[in-house]
């Protein structure tokens, strides 16, 4: 009789505690993304080298990016484009580039520096979009900006992880080397819209004829898992390359279709790879380089309020409403996680406290954003409406 715990037993208790998860951070109004970290953590010793939950944790990103990438087909690009590229620009340059600086600063190698500035970088698309819609803020005039910044950062996250991974991979990294990176990243991106304008341009009147939801299954999910092994096999990221079948599938005219057949699928696999993330996390060395983290934090926090107040008038939003968003953008959360990854040792243990206490904030500060434009600016004068007197 062996007494090895069943992998299969392992599995059915992870699956039941992203089910107690998820339920508890809707009753406490938190992330679940947080909560899916934690339990990563207090699993660590126990699930650290588990190949079940690493390979399911893969699946759920790839499937998260293609989802993402259906969003995007090349004319809806090219409109989000002409309006949102200056203060699109504006963020690469205070979250990535600045945060990269403030890394060098406190005396870290360039690789690192970047790797930071790519986990500062974005905003969760996930929460601020979950709390846009909970705090019934869909209809408010800067939800358009806020949503346009998270499609920018959507579209430059998957490149910056590409980068990332490809020199981390190498033991030197050249101008030669970042050319050749380059040139792999067009040419799979090349090979994306052409086949999305050539063979996937009918996929939709395929997708009707199938009848079966396991075939539609198979084959939705085997072209997302292969483009995304395929930009592995090229040195890129997975991430990239399940962005780019997105886009391939992006032309047809209802994605709905597409949609509905893969999201199960990436909502039952997607909290596995915060909890994987959570495993890599060792908290028993204390809190690496401090004096950064703290800098982050309000760098991160004020990065963001600064991209509302420039980037905002930019975009034809007024001061309250420019406010109000950059005070809404600063919750980081699954593009984060996806680059953090690539971290090792004391890096890695840094960037999941970042994570963490980041979306704690970025809450926080989303529910105050009002509250703190309105000090700022005054409550705003309601416009009283003109009563006719009868006969006048």
């Amino acid at each position: 009789m062996h007494n090895e715990f069943p992998a299969l037993l392992g599995a059915g208790l992870i699956l039941l505690f992203i089910f107690y998860l998820g339920y508890l951070a809707i009753k406490i109004k938190l992330p679940n993304v947080i909560l899916y970290i934690i339990l990563g953590i207090i699993l660590a010793d126990v699930v650290h080298d588990s190949e079940l939950l690493h390979f399911a944790s893969e699946i759920g990103i790839v499937l998260l990016f293609f989802l993402l990438g259906l969003e995007f087909n090349i004319d809806r690009l090219g409109g989000i484009a002409k309006r949102i590229w200056p203060s699109g620009l504006l963020d690469v340059f205070l979250s990535l580039g600045v945060t990269t600086g403030i890394a060098l600063l406190f005396g870290l190698d360039l690789f690192s520096s970047f790797l930071v500035g790519g986990i500062v970088y974005a905003t969760s698309s996930s929460i601020t979009a979950k709390l846009l819609d909970d705090r019934g803020r869909m209809a408010n005039t800067e939800t358009e900006f806020i949503l346009a910044i998270l499609i920018f950062e959507d579209l430059v996250a998957p490149i910056v992880v590409a980068i990332l991974f490809g020199v981390s991979s190498g033991e030197s990294f050249t101008s030669v080397n970042f050319l050749i990176l380059v040139g792999k990243i067009v040419g799979l991106t090349g090979f994306a819209i052409i086949l999305g304008k050539t063979l996937f341009k009918r996929f939709e009147k395929f997708l009707d004829k199938i009848d079966d939801e396991d075939f539609k299954i198979a084959l939705l999910i085997g072209i997302a898992l292969s483009y995304g092994g395929l930009a592995l096999f090229l040195g890129l990221s997975e991430v990239l390359g399940a962005f780019l079948a997105g886009m391939m599938l992006a032309e047809i005219g209802k994605i709905e279709k597409v949609e509905q057949t893969v999201y199960p699928v990436r909502d039952l696999m997607l909290p596995t790879f915060f909890i994987y993330f959570g495993t890599t996390i060792n908290l028993g060395d204390g809190v690496p380089m401090a004096g950064l983290l703290v800098t982050i934090i309000v760098w991160s926090v004020f990065s963001k309020v600064l991209l509302g107040i420039i980037g905002g008038p930019l975009y034809g939003l007024s001061k309250r409403a420019s406010m109000r968003a950059g005070f809404s953008l600063c919750a980081r959360g699954e593009f984060s996680v996806v680059i953090a990854s690539v971290a090792t040792g004391m890096l890695k243990i840094f960037s999941g406290l970042y994570i963490v206490i980041a979306a704690f904030v970025g809450m926080l500060l989303f529910e105050q954003a009002g509250k703190i434009a309105n000090k700022v600016y005054g409550k705003p004068v309601k416009k009283k409406k003109n009563l006719k007197v009868p006969g006048s």
